[in-house]
């Protein structure tokens, strides 16, 4: 069946943010290449895994103003040619410190396409397709990672990590022209809020953080990613210690975090089946806590593929929750002209978790000598997002009986 041009413009946006994922997904099978030429530590490796998240934990919500007021199309083509031109100079670095500027600008090419998204894919897709469009675009960061894993053990051994700097790009320029071909210009009906100006701008802001559910949500999503890139961002490191290495290192690693895909996709099609968000969370953040102590618990330790089997469960039916979460943050973002914001609020409550999780992480392995002390972190956010989850759950049911 032939896709109308709207639906396949909306597929082309969720490609885009599964580009601009690439770019945090190269870092983690390139990270045994720089601490061997830059000799980075552990923990300055779980600070150059976090540093991407930087602009998104303080500057999330106002890029989502931002994006609102320059238009969505024109955001997202702009933050790919950002990503592109931080990627093509990070090929030349030489220092951890360039590094470590460049993936904070890389930050905010990610912010710029990942922001306007879900308010542009509500835009091309019909509302009865919109829970489960979401719940694909809520595969684009596990999609993006599990390419870069899945690619990386084999391209960077044989061509360096600076062509693969390079490569990604050339991939964020392309995929910047293919944005720009396939997606529909911004309508002109932005001009009256333009015509508010800063007032306007400020308004938006004030009545998404007014309300308690873009709190829910982002806070939720925290919990999540904070754990998920600590977990996952790790695992080609953790496996180069146990002595795996080449083709059998990218499967093992890219597979952890494709089957996170499948848990988005599932979410968006149990959410149109009439599941309550607040079951698919628990669901989800319960087999974290159970796949984390399977992966990482000292009594497991003999075991290697038990071990792998509660990264998959970890990754895969964690998936359920930021389907979930995206699909809520546009059900209880205050208005229609408030879903941009929420979303960048949400972005930026998750990028603060994606840059506290992994040196935490880190921290705790460098202590313990071993990754045994890791489901202290993953099970503490899993109950504190389980409790967030039944908040959000009784908002949404609330919303629903006033309507």
């Amino acid at each position: 069946m032939s896709l109308v041009p709207a639906q396949r413009a909306a597929w082309i946006v969720v490609l885009a943010g599964g580009v601009a994922a690439l770019q945090v997904g190269k870092l983690p099978p390139a990270l045994p290449a720089l601490q061997a030429e830059l000799g980075l530590t552990l923990v300055q490796s779980g600070f150059l895994l976090s540093m991407v998240q930087l602009a998104g934990m303080s500057l999330a919500v106002f890029m989502g103003l931002w994006a609102d007021g320059m238009g969505l199309r024109r955001s997202m083509v702009r933050g790919l040619c950002l990503l592109a031109l931080a990627s093509g100079l990070g090929a030349f670095a030489t220092s951890v410190t360039a590094l470590l500027a460049l993936r904070a600008i890389e930050g905010l090419g990610f912010l710029l396409v990942a922001l306007p998204a879900p308010a542009l894919i509500r835009r091309l897709v019909p509302v009865a397709q919109l829970p489960g469009m979401l719940g694909v675009w809520g595969a684009y960061m596990p999609t993006g990672t599990a390419l870069a894993l899945l690619a990386g053990p084999l391209f960077i051994p044989a061509w360096g990590w600076n062509a693969w700097w390079g490569l990604f790009a050339m991939v964020s320029l392309a995929m910047a022209a293919a944005l720009l071909r396939a997606v529909p210009a911004d309508p002109v009906a932005a001009q009256p809020r333009q015509s508010h100006g800063a007032v306007g701008s400020w308004q938006r802001l004030r009545s998404t953080l007014g309300a308690r559910g873009p709190w829910l949500v982002a806070l939720t999503f925290g919990m999540y990613s904070g754990q998920w890139l600590a977990v996952v961002g790790f695992l080609p490191s953790i496996y180069a210690a146990a002595g795996v290495s080449g083709a059998l290192l990218g499967v093992l690693t890219a597979l952890a975090a494709a089957v996170n895909i499948a848990g988005n996709m599932a979410s968006g099609r149990l959410l149109q089946r009439g599941w309550a968000p607040r079951t698919t969370l628990w669901l989800g953040f319960g087999a974290m806590a159970l796949g984390s102590t399977l992966a990482f618990a000292a009594v497991t330790e003999g075991w290697p593929w038990l071990r792998f089997a509660g990264v998959l469960l970890f990754s895969g039916m964690g998936g359920l929750v930021p389907g979930t979460l995206f699909s809520l943050a546009v059900r209880l973002a205050p208005g229609e002209q408030q879903v941009a914001t929420t979303v960048g609020w949400v972005q930026q409550l998750s990028a603060l978790g994606q840059f506290v999780g992994p040196p935490v992480v880190a921290a705790l392995a460098a202590r313990a000598g071993g990754w045994q002390l890791t489901p202290l972190l993953t099970l503490g956010c899993c109950a504190v997002g389980a409790v967030l989850a039944w908040a959000a759950g009784r908002l949404l049911s609330q919303a629903q009986s006033r309507s």
